[in-house]
């Protein structure tokens, strides 16, 4: 495989098309499969950070997430409307706002967890177990660079 840029005009032949591609498509399969539970890929996003830690700021939420304040503000309303977070004030420093997962918030990460694995394997199936890990363990050394 050359890492030479290609001088062809396909599209198919350039990386960056095809990570976007890709990116699209999974997308598209996990928000179908969350979509059932009121949320998508993005409030997945979310969820799975709560879900794993002790209550959070949003900021810190945020940074997990590598998204802007005020877009995390603005998930967290509406997943706030759905009754599958809270926002408190922090007792230790009431400028911040503490956010965690609701008891229904929990229930709907659980499902959610269920439904988007399947929506992954479903998009990873055509390569295979060991080429998903591949693509995996390569993606994480390309993001962490």
């Amino acid at each position: 495989m050359s890492t030479e840029p290609s001088t062809t005009a396909d599209p198919h032949e350039v990386l960056g098309y095809l990570l976007k591609h890709a990116t699209l498509k999974l997308t598209a399969l996990t928000d179908a499969a969350l979509g059932p539970l009121g949320i998508d890929s993005k409030d997945f996003g979310a969820l799975r950070v709560l879900a794993h830690r002790e209550p959070a700021s949003q900021l810190q939420v945020a940074q997990t997430l590598g998204i802007d304040r005020t877009t995390m503000v603005a998930l967290l309303d509406v997943l706030e409307r759905k009754g599958i977070i809270t926002r408190r004030p922090d007792p230790a420093d009431r400028r911040r706002n503490v956010v965690e997962l609701t008891d229904q918030g929990t229930r709907t990460y659980d499902a959610a967890r269920v439904a988007y694995g399947e929506a992954e394997s479903a998009f990873l199936a055509a390569v295979g177990p060991d080429a998903a890990d591949r693509l995996r363990r390569t993606l994480r050394t390309l993001v962490e660079d």
